[in-house]
């Protein structure tokens, strides 16, 4: 066998990447949301044995629903590039076609066993440029095949190596061989068959044997002639080590599976479901089907399920007569190639061998699978065919004199591929590309239509893709999929009347119950979705609940272990306030699934309705635990302990908080309570830092602009907050607490009794009994010198609220002030036009002013909480309590602090002998 090249690995692996290289600018399609972004085995707080657990798609082999397809090893691989680029789809794709690399060197080298250096050279190039290989390089869960295809490979070198230089055998390439061979079967079912190919090999090729020679040696041992040859008995002993470690692997195979094959519908494989002869004539012609695809690759086709290949119902069916001419083929080169012990027939015998046994678990023949056709599958098989292709080229070359011609028809095999893969691959850059590029092939598959209507959905044109699923509905009239689809498009359209008739359609194509057979063997489990859809869109009406939760119970009866029905039923009674309900309707669907992170959250959204915050943020955790990028989760579990007051929660709330703005960047929301929770901890800086990005991403954010004024009043930064305040009430002009604090800072620090009157009046246009209002507009009058009207404001707002301490005591302060001028012989009202003098902080009347104007601003930050704009469970901030601390500025210096402070202490005493005067008085 001859040692590869520098030169040769250098040719294919630039030939891969040249086909292959814009398969990097691809992104998930097809199969690859199933296996990629919706496993969650592929998460790191996933424990590692869930992989050995569940099928391909993260499904736990034990669920009906499940696919069966047991690939640990695959989606081991999976994981690693997610720990590596977590859902960046260049690194799966690169990875892809590193893979296909090294599968084109070791079938190279599998060549070189039977052909020559240029032929076995031809062939691994045709092998690494056919445009059948697209789906299995470039779609992200082709590399089942690929890795399983490697494994295959390696075990077959290996198993080359088991005979001796003097035809004795050697147990260790054995030994490997059958670990390799059961490696291969963890990446992919199908590598099991190379223990078939092994044995094809040490029969007719080791060992020589010919169909004549092992049919004339069977005779004889039988008659009792002879005995079998010693060499014949070391071919048996290596050949039953062989089908017992199948047989194992096999049996190892069906426990993983729990004996149960898949369940597939009739939209999967509609041969499958069909009555004889139908399912065998449409079996078998498949088969020439699978051929034409690798002999003329140049209509290919994502999916070639539901009515892309019509049911064969006749004998007579012309069709017929491609299945016959593909046996009549088969069995011409298998005849011939077996009848001699040439090289040639050797080179076919394995040719066939690798073409027609790594088929046989997709064939569709021994059992049924979930397709009609698949061009991936066709990955392994296509290697025999390039074996024959090339070993047919060598003839022409050398026995015929065709060298030059066929030389030349080679080159532009080999160009006219490589421009189909290439070209190939740009369709599987979008759902989009790749379903509207097989809706020219075939028209006639429904699936197709509706996969073009999701990815126009998902890019939110409503319109387009409810022609494309309506365009299905007329391919497929009994595809419940499509009804579905067509209702959850009217419904995104507003058009609720159309979207329920078209539920009810689908509703009404459901397969009726029968008692003591299971409803998972007649119906797509997501096709029970109809149920929870139609049910979503009727709880919009109130009056409606009832019926919604009629539908939730039906389809729980229907399947017991379906997951979204007890979730969405969850929801609907917490609508009801029916917390109790609600929560044993998560718990029973956590029952079924507790590693899902979303039915925690929800249970925890439960928990706050029932009030009780301990358990929430337990079961939030929870959540995290599962998914430590659960959006909603992080969000509301910050929020309730952002909501707690408690300092020991602020440092993980604040992590939460940046977790989540990292998730979702352009949510105002997660700034904002950023900013809160700097305020809780007098962080001024950052909370104004947070607050700003708020606004910015949210022109207008009512909370925000609040918050970060009552932020700038906090901190001695009044003037500060007037444009902040001014930009509030420009978007929100009946904005209360707004209102209230321009008007204290206006009155306060600008001394501008009209612009602060014309706040507290706005207010009580608005809400006439908003006693805080009232009480500021007659401290207005009180800084105006209009003593009468000021005690005619406060005499009616001690009768809004004659509880409250504060308003009577101002009230007695006026009375008193009045009495004293009154005395004094000085006038109680302004002159009218006259200026009042600004007041400096001198003489008792001053005194006055400056304990009213504290009391006044004291009273403020009593009624003026900081705010925000929602609750928890709606993914929206929830608000503050009226018991916002004041907030002091850390840039201040500890000589300016304690100069305020002085003040404070002396502005105090003043209040308390202005008030004992008065109470003498």
């Amino acid at each position: 066998m001859a040692v590869l090249s520098w030169k040769e690995i250098c040719l294919l692996a630039a030939l891969v990447v040249g086909c292959y290289w814009n398969s990097l600018l691809c992104g998930f399609v097809f199969d690859d949301v199933s296996a990629i972004l919706d496993n969650k085995d592929l998460r790191p707080s996933t424990p590692l044995q869930n992989l050995f657990l569940n099928d391909f798609w993260g499904t736990p082999m034990s669920e009906e629903r499940s696919h069966k397809s047991y690939r640990p090893l695959t989606v081991l691989t999976f994981r690693l590039n997610y720990l590596l680029s977590e859902l960046s789809p260049a690194s799966y794709h690169l990875l892809n076609v590193l893979l296909h690399v090294a599968v084109c060197v070791l079938f190279l080298r599998f060549c070189r066993l039977l052909l020559d250096r240029t032929t076995s050279v031809v062939a691994a190039l045709l092998f690494a440029v056919h445009p059948i290989h697209t789906e299995a390089v470039t779609g992200v869960v082709g590399r089942a095949e690929l890795l399983s295809s490697i494994f295959l490979l390696a075990a077959f070198l290996t198993y080359t190596k088991s005979k001796g230089a003097d035809h004795s055998i050697v147990w260790t390439p054995i030994v490997l061989t059958v670990f390799l061979v059961a490696v291969a079967t963890l990446c992919k079912e199908q590598g099991i068959t190379v223990i078939g190919i092994c044995c094809v090999y040490e029969v007719f090729v080791a060992q020589g044997f010919t169909l004549p020679m092992l049919i004339d040696t069977v005779v004889q041992v039988v008659r009792g002639k002879d005995g079998f040859p010693y060499t014949v008995l070391q071919t048996l002993l290596k050949l039953v080590v062989l089908v017992i470690s199948t047989l194992l692997l096999v049996i190892v195979r069906v426990q993983v599976i729990q004996s149960q094959l898949p369940v597939f519908t009739r939209f999967d494989n509609p041969a499958a479901v069909s009555s004889t002869p139908a399912r065998q004539l449409t079996f078998n012609y498949l088969l020439p089907v699978n051929g034409w695809l690798l002999l003329n690759p140049s209509e290919l086709c994502c999916d070639w399920t539901m009515g892309t290949i019509p049911l064969i119902e006749s004998v007579l069916d012309p069709r017929n007569l491609a299945t016959l001419a593909f046996y009549m083929l088969l069995g011409l080169l298998a005849y011939h190639s077996l009848r001699h012990g040439h090289s040639s027939a050797k080179t076919v015998v394995m040719a066939l061998s690798l073409n027609v046994l790594p088929f046989i678990p997709a064939s569709n023949l021994f059992f049924p699978v979930g397709f009609v056709v698949a061009e991936r599958v066709l990955y392994v098989p296509s290697m025999g065919f390039c074996v024959l292709v090339a070993h047919g080229f060598k003839t022409l070359t050398l026995r015929w004199g065709l060298k030059k011609i066929s030389w030349f028809f080679m080159g532009v095999l080999l160009m006219t591929h490589a421009v189909k893969t290439f070209n190939r691959t740009w369709d599987w850059e979008s759902e989009y590309t790749l379903f509207t590029s097989a809706l020219k092939v075939n028209k006639n598959n429904a699936k197709l239509w509706n996969n073009v209507g999701h990815a126009l959905e998902n890019q939110h044109n409503y319109e387009r893709a409810l022609r494309y699923f309506l365009q299905a509905t007329r391919v497929q009239p009994d595809d419940i999929g499509a009804h579905m689809n067509v209702g959850r498009t009217y419904k995104n359209l507003n058009r609720s009347k159309e979207a329920e008739e078209a539920y009810v359609v689908a509703k009404s194509l459901m397969p009726q119950i029968i008692p003591g057979k299971k409803y998972a063997t007649r119906v797509a489990p997501n096709h029970l979705n109809v149920y929870i859809n139609l049910a979503n869109l009727i709880r919009a009406n109130d009056s409606r609940l009832e019926e919604a939760d009629q539908l939730y119970r039906q389809a729980i009866s229907m399947r017991p272990d379906f997951k979204q029905a007890y979730i969405s039923r969850g929801e609907l009674l917490l609508k009801m306030n029916k917390p109790n309900e609600a929560r044993d309707a998560y718990l029973r669907a956590l029952e079924l699934d507790r590693t899902n992170a979303d039915l925690w959250y929800n249970l925890a959204i439960v928990n706050i309705e029932m009030k009780e915050p301990s358990e929430a943020l337990r079961n939030f955790n929870r959540a995290l635990d599962l998914n430590p990028r659960h959006k909603l989760a992080l969000f509301n579990s910050a929020l309730l302990m952002q909501e707690s007051g408690e300092a020991k929660f602020r440092p993980e709330a604040n992590r939460r908080f940046l977790t989540y703005i990292k998730e979702e960047p352009d949510d105002a929301n997660g700034y904002f309570n950023l900013g809160m929770l700097a305020m809780d901890a007098n962080e001024n800086e950052a909370a104004e830092r947070w607050m700003r990005q708020a606004i910015r991403l949210q022109p207008g954010f009512r909370s925000a602009l609040f918050n970060l004024a009552l932020l700038f009043s906090q901190s001695q930064r009044e003037l500060e907050a007037l444009p902040v305040l001014d930009e509030l009430l420009r978007h929100h002009p009946e904005h209360i607490k707004g209102l209230i604090l321009k008007g204290d800072i206006l009155m306060n620090h600008r001394k501008d009794t009209q612009g602060a009157r014309a706040c507290f009046q706005r207010i009580l246009r608005t809400d006439p009994s908003n006693v805080q209002a009232k009480h500021n507009l007659c401290v207005v009058y009180f800084e105006e010198r209009d003593l009468p009207r000021a005690e005619r404001c406060l005499e009616e707002t001690l009768a809004m609220a004659p509880s409250e301490e504060y308003i009577r005591r101002h009230l007695a302060i006026v009375r008193g002030k009045m009495a004293a001028m009154s005395t004094a012989s000085q006038p109680l009202a302004p002159a009218e036009g006259t200026d009042l003098p600004q007041q400096d902080g001198h003489g008792k009347g001053e005194e006055e002013d400056e304990k009213w104007r504290a009391g006044n601003e004291k009273n403020l930050r009593k009624s003026s909480p900081a705010e925000s704009p929602g609750g928890l469970g709606s993914g929206q901030a929830k608000r503050l309590d009226a018991g916002q601390r004041d907030k002091r500025t850390k840039s201040k210096s500890t000589k300016e602090i304690k100069d305020i402070e002085k003040k404070r202490e002396a502005a105090l005493k003043r209040l308390e002998e202005i008030e004992r005067i008065l109470s003498s008085d």
